[in-house]
C-alpha cells in the first residue's frame, strides 16, 4: 500500500550535507600519500609533436613525473578515440591533452606543466563550419541511432504550391556545458585493482570502459561517484580526467587527483556543435501547414564521428502531409562535439520554433492557436498514436496563467519609456524513454529498509526521488528507507542522461521492493527477526518487450522581454513554462530541473556563444569571466507549472523524465518575443544589442 511519498515536495536528502560542505565530491575523499596531477593542452591545431623538453619539470622540487606518448603506460585502443590519451604524437586539435605533470602539490603539478617545452611539425588546418564547406557528407546516422535523412510525400511539389511559403536559416554557436564542478577524479592502484573517485553520470559505463583500456577484468575496476556537481551531458560517459588519473596513478605507484581547469572543460570533454539549420514551412491559407522541411548542418572532429541530430524534433512535433529533415556533418580540426543538456531537440526546436512563428505572422494567426491547429493525432514520424500527447493542454494553460489573451500581436505596440515590449510562444517535447536497470532492497531486524542501486545524482534529486519511490512501493514510512547510488559496487542502473534516469530507475526499484514485499509476505509486520532478508530485480526482459510507441514529454514557453530603443539592451520580465512529463515524484525538485532547463534556455538566447578563432582553432572566451552565462539578476521572474497527467503506457512509476524539456523551446519563445517587440528578427543566437540597434534604427 502507497504511503503517500510520491507526489510530496521532500527536501533533498542529502541537502544538509551539500550546504554545510560535508558531501564529498571526486577529489575530496581522504587518501594517504596522494599526488596531484596537472594536464598539459597541446598548443597547435593540427600536427605532429617532434620533442618534449621535460627536463625544467622534472628539475623543479615536487615534481614526480612527467606523462606523455613517449612514457605513458601503453593502453589498448578506446572504444572512444578521444580517450586514448597520451599514446602517440600525433595532435588533432589545439587543446587536446598532451601530457600529464605528477607532483607532490598541485602548485609544483601546474608549475611543471609550465615548463613543459613541446616543439611541434604542424599543418593546414580547417576549423570553421560553413554552409557550403566542401568537406560535407551524409552521415550514416545521427545521435544516437536515428535515420539521417527522413522524407514522407513530396515536400517539393506541397512547398510549390502552396499559398503561403517561409523560408529562413537559422544558427546556434557552440554551447560549453560547464558544470559547477568540473571534471575530476581521484584514482589509485593496489594490486592490480583499481579505484577512482570520479565525477561522472554513470559508474557502470566509466568501469567497462577503464576495464577494456587497462586490460583488467571488470571486476577489478571500482568507480564511485556519490555526489556529483552537475554534469549537463558532457559526464555521460568516461571522460579524459579519469583516464589521465588512472594512467598517472599507475606510472607513479601512488593515487593521482587530477582536475581539468575551467579553461580545459572548453572542448576536449564535449561541446554542443555550432549548426547552420534551413527550415521552410508551408500552409495553406487557414495556417494548416501542407509541407515542413528542416535541413541541420554542423561538424565533428577528425577523431570520431558524432553527429547532432538537430533535425528530429521536428519529424514529430506538427503534421503535414509533405516532410523531409536531412542531415550533413563535416569533419573540422576541432574537439569532439557531444551530449549537452537536451542533444538535437534544444538547437532543433529553436530553428522550428522560431519559423513557426514567423509563419503565425504571415498567415495572420496567434502563434498558440497556429501550433494548437497543427497538432497531430499520431505521430508523424512512425504513424502510430502517442502514448500520451497534452501539447495543446500546456500550450491553453500556459496561455491561462500568463495572460496571454490580452496580447495585441502587432510588433512594437507596447512601450513603457523607452523600452519596447513584447511577449512570444514556443511549443516544446523531449523524448520520454527507459534502459534496464537492476535493485536490490534489503530488510534489516531493525525495520529498516537498504536500497542499492547504482543510480547517480548530478544534482537533479535524483536520491530523493527514489527513496520516495521505494517507500511507497514498500508501504513504510520513507524514515525507515536508507538509499546507497553512485558505486559501481552497486546493481548496474545505466547513466544519468537522456531524461531517463528516474524512468528507468524506478522502475528496477519498484520490481525490487515488489520481490521483496512477497519474501515477506508471512512475516509479522513485514519485519524480519532472523538476519536480513534481501531481494533484487532487473528490468532488461521488460524494457526490451515494451510495446515501441511514440513516448514524449511536452511543453510550452511563454516569455515576455524589454528592449531598450537607446541601447539594444535585451532583459527578461518574465517566462513561464507548462509541461506535461507524466507523474511528478517530488515536487520541489522538479520544478529545479524545469526552471533550471528555461534559465538555460535564457543564456542560450541572450549570452552564451563559443566565439571560435579560426587561426588558432580554439574558443577565445575559454573561462567564465569571457563565456557569458545567464545569472540571477537577469532572470526577473521564472515560473514552471505541470499538467496531472497519467500515462500507462510508460513505467510503473509512470513518469517521463523531466531533465531536459525545460531548455527545449526556451530560446525560441525569447527570440519570438523579441521580435514581438521590436520587429527586428534575430535569426543567428546570442541575440544581442549590436544585431538589434541598426535595425531599429
Amino acid at each position: 500500500m502507497s504511503t503517500g511519498a510520491v507526489g510530496r515536495a521532500y527536501p533533498r536528502l542529502e541537502g544538509r550535507e551539500k550546504v554545510t560542505g560535508t558531501a564529498r565530491y571526486a577529489v575530496e575523499y581522504p587518501v594517504d600519500d596522494v599526488t596531484y596531477g596537472w594536464a598539459v593542452p597541446a598548443a597547435v591545431v593540427r600536427g605532429r609533436i617532434t620533442r618534449f623538453d621535460t627536463a625544467a619539470a622534472l628539475a623543479l622540487p615536487g615534481v614526480l613525473d612527467v606523462l606523455h606518448h613517449g612514457n605513458a603506460p601503453r593502453l589498448a585502443p578506446a572504444p572512444e578515440p578521444e580517450l586514448w590519451l597520451l599514446q602517440e604524437p600525433v595532435v588533432h586539435y589545439r587543446g587536446q591533452l598532451i601530457a600529464v605533470v605528477v607532483a607532490t602539490s598541485i602548485e609544483a603539478a601546474r608549475e611543471g606543466a609550465r615548463l613543459v617545452r613541446i616543439d611541434y611539425d604542424t599543418g593546414a588546418h580547417s576549423t570553421v563550419l560553413t554552409a557550403d564547406h566542401p568537406g560535407l557528407y551524409r552521415p550514416d546516422h545521427v545521435n544516437p541511432s536515428y535515420p539521417t535523412d527522413t522524407a514522407e510525400g513530396d515536400f517539393d511539389a506541397g512547398y510549390a504550391a502552396a499559398p503561403v511559403r517561409i523560408d529562413h536559416v537559422y544558427r546556434t554557436p557552440a554551447y560549453h556545458n560547464n558544470p559547477m564542478e568540473p571534471h575530476a577524479t581521484t584514482a589509485q592502484w593496489r594490486d592490480g585493482r583499481l579505484l577512482v573517485h570520479d565525477s561522472n553520470q554513470g559508474a557502470a559505463p566509466v568501469q567497462a570502459t577503464l576495464a577494456e583500456m587497462f586490460e583488467v577484468p571488470r571486476d577489478a575496476v571500482r568507480v564511485v561517484a556519490e555526489h556529483v556537481g552537475g554534469g549537463f551531458g558532457s559526464k555521460g560517459y568516461a571522460k579524459a580526467a579519469v583516464v589521465l588519473a588512472a594512467l598517472a596513478a599507475r606510472q607513479v605507484d601512488r593515487p593521482v587527483r587530477l582536475t581539468l581547469t575551467r579553461q580545459q572543460l572548453f572542448g576536449p570533454v564535449g561541446y554542443r556543435t555550432p549548426t547552420i539549420q534551413r527550415v521552410r514551412l508551408a500552409a495553406d491559407a487557414d495556417g494548416r501547414l501542407t509541407a515542413i522541411c528542416h535541413d541541420a548542418i554542423s561538424q565533428t572532429s577528425t577523431l570520431r564521428e558524432f553527429t547532432e541530430q538537430t533535425a528530429v524534433y521536428t519529424r514529430s512535433m506538427y503534421a503535414a502531409p509533405h516532410r523531409r529533415t536531412t542531415h550533413r556533418v563535416v569533419r573540422l580540426d576541432v574537439p569532439t562535439p557531444f551530449w549537452m543538456r537536451a542533444p538535437g531537440e534544444c538547437p532543433g526546436a529553436y530553428a522550428l520554433e522560431s519559423a513557426m512563428d514567423e509563419l503565425a505572422i504571415a498567415v495572420g494567426i496567434d502563434p498558440v492557436e497556429l501550433r494548437i491547429r497543427n497538432d497531430p493525432a499520431v505521430d508523424p514520424d512512425l504513424g502510430q498514436p502517442f502514448s500520451s500527447r497534452n501539447l495543446v493542454a500546456c500550450l491553453r494553460e500556459g496561455a491561462r496563467r500568463f495572460g496571454w489573451a490580452d496580447r495585441d500581436p502587432t510588433p512594437r505596440a507596447r512601450r513603457d519609456g523607452r523600452w519596447l515590449i513584447g511577449t512570444g510562444v514556443a511549443g516544446a517535447s523531449y523524448p520520454a524513454r527507459a534502459r534496464a536497470a537492476d535493485a536490490a532492497v534489503t530488510a534489516r531486524p531493525d525495520g529498516v529498509f537498504l536500497l542499492r542501486i547504482d543510480a547517480t545524482d548530478i544534482g537533479t534529486g535524483a536520491r530523493t526521488a527514489l527513496w520516495q519511490v521505494a517507500a511507497d512501493a514498500l508501504g513504510v514510512p520513507p524514515e525507515r528507507v536508507e538509499i546507497r547510488i553512485g558505486d559501481s559496487d552497486l546493481p548496474p542502473a545505466g547513466i544519468a542522461g537522456g531524461s531517463m534516469g528516474t524512468a528507468s530507475w524506478s522502475w528496477a526499484v519498484i520490481r525490487a521492493c515488489a520481490a521483496l514485499r512477497e519474501k515477506l509476505r508471512n512475516v509479522p509486520g513485514g519485519v524480519p527477526t532472523d538476519g536480513e532478508v534481501t531481494a533484487e530485480a532487473s528490468t532488461a526482459d521488460e524494457v526490451r518487450e515494451q510495446a515501441q510507441l511514440p513516448r514524449y514529454a511536452y511543453g510550452a514557453q511563454f516569455a515576455e522581454v524589454r528592449v531598450d530603443t537607446d541601447t539594444g539592451e535585451v532583459r527578461m520580465t518574465r517566462m513561464l513554462g507548462v509541461f506535461a512529463a507524466g507523474r511528478v515524484v517530488n515536487p520541489t525538485t522538479a520544478r529545479s530541473q524545469l526552471i533550471g532547463g528555461m534559465t538555460m534556455g535564457i543564456s542560450m538566447a541572450l549570452h552564451e556563444e563559443g566565439v571560435l578563432d579560426e587561426r588558432y582553432g580554439d574558443w577565445v572566451n575559454h573561462d567564465l569571466a569571457t563565456y557569458h552565462i545567464t545569472g540571477c539578476a537577469d532572470v526577473e521572474r521564472i515560473d514552471a507549472y505541470w499538467i496531472d497527467e497519467q500515462d500507462a503506457e510508460l513505467n510503473p512509476a509512470g513518469v517521463k523524465g523531466i531533465g531536459e524539456i525545460g531548455i527545449v523551446g526556451a530560446a525560441a519563445a525569447i527570440a519570438n518575443a523579441v521580435h514581438h517587440a521590436t520587429g527586428v528578427r534575430v535569426r543567428d543566437l546570442p541575440i544581442r544589442l549590436e544585431k538589434l540597434l541598426p535595425a531599429m534604427a
